[in-house]
């Protein structure tokens, strides 16, 4: 399985991590730690040498609760970050946004890909994407951040999900974007309870026959809070033991703030995924 990122092909025979840089002062987990750019390029360095394959940089902050940036402050935000990191490092550039203006300049910024929490569907994201050759990750997200996590309610939240999905890459299809360019996200903790998050992450493989790869994150969130009753500073072990379950069924990409930790998680998980696709064929 491949994925094809502005000219680059990302190679997803077997998971890969997803580096995590928020220039943000909001975000829930690493908010102002990166704003100086000096910083933010230092994270990036770090997380490269770690061995992410893809490196996330977002300038809005998606936690629930959180509010809108004005696009011009994102643009500010982000553009020169993703100069820096690009024209320093080989690592493959994800910018995290659902504005269509930054979709449009990333890719002239260095970025290969788009992580979009909306799926592009605010007006003009659908043609900035298609305009360009960058790839695209659609998101399922019920709701808007700041109310998503108001009693969110599904009656399968499986088919539910995986249909939006499903139907989210025919639009991209149908609008010009590749196949071969688009990987899917089942949104968890984006407008899911607890057991939701659990039911999608135990279905994982009834996304499989949807025919592109699957991105997934986990890292740090509420649902370890809920199952572990840890504080975000003691997610890790929690963490790992989601995205290795995540691979074991079936997600390619592993977003993640912990990338040393998580590559390691994700090559076991690799491992053991490999020898039963052996013993199964």
């Amino acid at each position: 399985m491949q994925l094809r990122c502005a000219g680059r092909i990302l190679d997803l025979d077997t998971a890969v991590v997803m580096g995590v840089l928020n220039v943000t002062p909001d975000s829930f987990s690493d908010g102002g730690l990166f704003l100086d750019p000096d910083a933010a390029l230092e994270r990036a360095e770090r997380m490269a040498e770690e061995g992410a394959a893809i490196l996330d940089i977002g300038g809005e902050s998606t936690r629930p609760g959180a509010r809108g940036v004005e696009s011009e402050e994102e643009l500010r935000r982000v553009l020169p970050i993703v100069e820096r990191v690009a024209a320093r490092l080989p690592v493959l550039i994800s910018v995290d946004t659902s504005n269509p203006e930054l979709m449009r300049r990333a890719g002239a910024a260095g970025a290969h890909m788009i992580n979009d929490v909306r799926a592009l569907r605010l007006p003009g994201a659908l043609e900035a994407v298609a305009a360009g050759n960058l790839a695209v990750c659609l998101m399922h997200m019920r709701g808007e951040p700041a109310d998503m996590q108001r009693d969110p309610q599904y009656r399968h939240v499986v088919a539910e999900v995986r249909s939006y999905l499903d139907d989210r890459a025919r639009t991209c299809a149908a609008a010009g974007i590749e196949r071969e360019r688009l990987c899917l996200d089942p949104g968890f903790g984006f407008g899911k309870s607890t057991v939701h998050n659990l039911e999608l992450l135990a279905h994982l493989e009834e996304f499989a026959d949807l025919g592109l790869p699957l991105s997934v994150g986990l890292s740090r969130k509420s649902l370890v809070a809920a199952l572990t009753g840890r504080a975000l500073t003691e997610r890790l072990a929690g963490s790992l033991a989601l995205a290795t379950i995540a691979v074991l069924h079936g997600a390619r990409i592993v977003r993640a703030h912990d990338v040393a930790a998580s590559v390691d998680a994700v090559r076991v998980a690799n491992a053991l995924r490999n020898i039963r696709n052996l013993k199964s064929g």
